[in-house]
């Protein structure tokens, strides 16, 4: 990639992250726009009981990250010998007729079945996009690769999670996804426009790729991410009920309270692609310290209006510092298979998502709160920080194994 000059790098950059903004507001906006997409949905539950309704909705959620899960290491796979930016042109027509289909599926089912549709891109875009801008970089640069596809998420949840959500309150959810759709068609020829050519892996093939579930690492490390992660969806799910049943704040607060968790994403974002290069292993036990400390913060705090924007930050920032660490920590223990091994992470972020949204829901349905997914949140990242630690343990145990004995020291007579 040395041929490019430098306007040239980054409009292709800029033009891989817009990808990550349009996801970031196809995955998000359904958790500011839960209680209209119940009220519009489920009206006969939303009558009986709001809460359930609501509860219920976050199948949207739920189902989303299902079908990241499942279509992440099935199109790693089937791809490994595609050219990186055919790629991921295809995946981004999929995803606007997903998002289109979203808009205008007439029953909650079918909005479901339409959301699953959506979702079977997600993963496999952020492996390809991640490592394409990797290698736009330059070498030494992979976590800061990843940082930009996934800063394009971020600034979703910056800025634009919050004007589509508020879009979707004053106009209605499903014009919200119709100019979601845009934005993936928009992507999609900035893409063709300004992405270079990058060829697949020479030895690249299904095989190649699928080898990469045989190392007991990538289960192990998956299983850091999919349950250490998954306290940040159970709270930022229903970041909508509390803000108004729990603080007490109308309706037009929402899209305000995402602006700090989008805010918060960001910094946590640049900050984690920046350290993970630099320490990959203190980068994300330390991140795992900052992130349960940040959902104790928000579970004792949230209740009052500075509390809940300064816990929503908290949990943005601490939550995404470790997008990057995982990415590239996945990435390291899978080498000879680097699409999958950027999928899975995909998947396992994904299956936090889903257990996150769930278990979320379901205290809240027996009762329990609007901030008791809180507490699951911080259970669940104990649980994540003591896996990062098994594997760290794991890992070195191995390398002394495997390392050659020394050679005896040579005694002069």
């Amino acid at each position: 990639m040395d041929h490019l000059t430098a306007s040239r790098r980054w409009t292709a950059l800029l033009a891989l992250a817009l990808g990550g903004f349009a996801i970031g507001l196809t995955e998000f906006v359904a958790m500011g726009l839960l209680p209209d997409i119940a009220r519009n949905l489920l009206p006969s539950l939303y009558a009986q009981s709001s809460a359930k309704a609501v509860a219920h909705g976050g199948w949207m959620i739920t189902v989303y990250a299902l079908g990241v899960v499942v279509g992440a290491p099935t199109i790693a796979a089937l791809t490994a010998r595609v050219p990186r930016k055919r790629l991921v042109v295809g995946l981004l027509a999929l995803f606007a007729a997903g998002t289109v289909a979203s808009a205008l599926a007439p029953t909650f089912e079918l909005v479901l079945a339409a959301r699953f549709v959506a979702a079977l891109p997600h993963g496999a875009y952020f492996g390809a996009a991640g490592l394409l801008a990797a290698a736009i970089m330059g070498p030494g640069n992979q976590a800061k690769g990843f940082a930009v596809v996934l800063g394009g998420l971020t600034a979703a949840n910056l800025v634009g999670v919050p004007a589509i959500t508020r879009l979707g309150q004053t106009a209605s959810w499903r014009t919200a996804y119709m100019v979601i759709a845009l934005m993936f068609v928009l992507t999609l020829l900035a893409v063709l426009a300004t992405v270079p050519a990058v060829a697949a892996a020479v030895d690249g093939s299904p095989r190649a790729e699928l080898a990469a579930f045989r190392a007991p690492q990538v289960w192990l490390v998956a299983a850091v991410a999919a349950l250490g992660f998954a306290g940040f969806f159970a709270i930022d799910s229903y970041i909508a009920p509390v803000t108004t049943r729990v603080a007490g704040l109308p309706t037009g607060t929402v899209p305000w309270v995402l602006v700090a968790v989008g805010l918060g994403m960001t910094v946590g974002n640049a900050a984690g692609g920046y350290f993970s290069d630099r320490d990959l292993r203190r980068s994300i036990l330390g991140g795992f310290v900052m992130f349960i400390a940040a959902m104790v913060v928000f579970a004792l705090v949230a209740g009052s209006t500075a509390g809940l924007f300064a816990g929503a930050f908290l949990i943005g920032a601490t939550g995404l510092f470790l997008g990057p660490a995982m990415q590239s920590r996945l990435i390291s223990v899978a080498p000879t298979a680097q699409l999958m091994g950027a999928a899975v992470n995909q998947s396992a972020m994904n299956i936090a998502n889903s257990l996150g949204a769930a278990l979320g829901g379901l205290v809240i349905a027996r009762g329990w709160g609007y901030l008791a997914p809180a507490w699951v949140g911080i259970a669940l990242g104990v649980v994540g920080l003591g896996l990062a630690a098994v594997s760290f343990l794991v890992e070195d145990r191995t390398n002394r194994r495997s390392a050659p004995a020394p050679e005896p020291a040579l005694t002069v007579r």
